[in-house]
């Protein structure tokens, strides 16, 4: 993979929109938009944005456990099976 092929600048997306679009959604790379030689913008095809916030979902829940295993937040496996055959014995 040659990221300098995935970096554009501002011009080349106002002139070629529609082969740029193309090549994201065929590749699933994303391409850095530049402004004065500067990064400004990335696009991405929506698939690839999609399993990116997912896996950043994943990762936030499974820190948020470790976190709760470190401060002590835990039930064991069978509490929470009685919790639940409680619960579901006491619905109508």
């Amino acid at each position: 993979m040659n990221i300098t092929s995935d970096i554009k600048p501002v011009t080349f997306l106002k002139s070629r929109t529609a082969d740029l679009l193309n090549q994201i959604n065929e590749t699933h790379r994303p391409v850095i938009i530049t402004q004065n030689g500067e990064p400004r913008a990335i696009l991405q095809d929506p698939k690839s944005y999609e399993n990116m916030r997912n896996a950043i979902g994943i990762l936030k829940l499974l820190s948020e456990g470790e976190a709760d295993i470190r401060d002590g937040k835990t039930k064991s496996q069978k509490d929470v099976f009685n919790g639940i055959e409680s619960a579901l014995k006491e619905m109508p």
